[in-house]
């Protein structure tokens, strides 16, 4: 595919250089915008200038390959890995060079790829653990955890590390939402699951999505990302690629058979 951006939406109306819907100007600061970001590893650069918007209430699904640097642009946007150019707002404040604990503070939250709950420490445990930057008691955010998770209630007293993979996908998105995040980053959500179990899981991010949670989702499960998405970004080689509303990334056959493996 071309290394250009696409935007498909302007070139169906016939404006094809037109600029990025998610990076348009808005009447207030978007929650998330992302500039110019460029970040990697050592000597190997994976992300060369990318550029993402997320709006109040949105959630925007970002897709692509294995190794086109989703994860990358992630955790550099929750400040896990350094930056080398580009800038992250958070909530209209620069927080480009602000540690990932500082970030956190102001509304971020990051449900990492693998899970990565605390084995040994038990399933209530490790929520009360998500809520360390809430002052006060946290049990009436702990219960509603429960209502968005019954199966944690039933384990609440059992380690964390006993628990199906499934179960602990959904204790790390609680543990993470324990915080009351003004952004929530999601990464990979569906990875090694059960078909039953990813659906069960998707449903569970259109209930965050309906109570207007700004969500950035990274799928592999392109398909399944975009259904739930109101707009799609696809990441190629480090580079945005495509973009567009969801619907019409699904409906667009380059889409289909790159991504869709339809």
């Amino acid at each position: 595919m071309s290394g250009d951006i696409i935007d498909l939406e302007a070139a169906a109306r016939g404006r094809a250089q037109a600029s990025m819907p998610v990076a348009t100007a808005a009447a207030e600061p978007a929650v998330l915008d992302v500039r110019g970001l460029k970040a990697g590893y050592g000597r190997i650069e994976a992300l060369h200038g990318v550029d993402l918007r997320l709006e109040r209430g949105q959630l925007v699904a970002l897709v692509g390959a294995n190794g086109a640097g989703k994860t990358t642009l992630l955790r550099a946007i929750s400040g896990l890995i350094g930056t080398r150019g580009g800038t992250v707002s958070l909530l209209g404040c620069d927080v480009t060079r602000s540690p990932a604990e500082a970030r956190v503070r102001q509304g971020l939250a990051q449900v990492l790829e693998g899970r990565q709950v605390f084995g040994p420490l038990s399933v209530e445990d490790n929520l009360r653990l998500g809520a360390f930057t809430r002052r006060g008691p946290h049990d009436a955010r702990i219960e509603e955890m429960y209502a968005l998770f019954p199966i944690l209630k039933v384990k609440r007293r059992l380690p964390a590390g006993t628990l199906s993979g499934g179960q602990q996908q959904m204790l790390a998105m609680a543990r993470a939402l324990m915080s009351e995040p003004k952004v929530l980053l999601l990464d990979e959500p569906s990875m090694g699951l059960a078909p039953l179990l990813v659906q069960e899981i998707f449903g569970v991010i259109a209930r965050l999505k309906a109570q207007g949670i700004p969500i950035l989702l990274v799928e592999q499960n392109a398909h399944a990302a975009l259904s739930v998405a109101d707009h799609g970004c696809v990441l190629e080689t480090g580079h945005v690629a495509f973009h567009g509303a969801a619907r019409t990334l699904l409906a667009d056959e380059r889409i289909q058979s790159a991504y869709l493996g339809l």
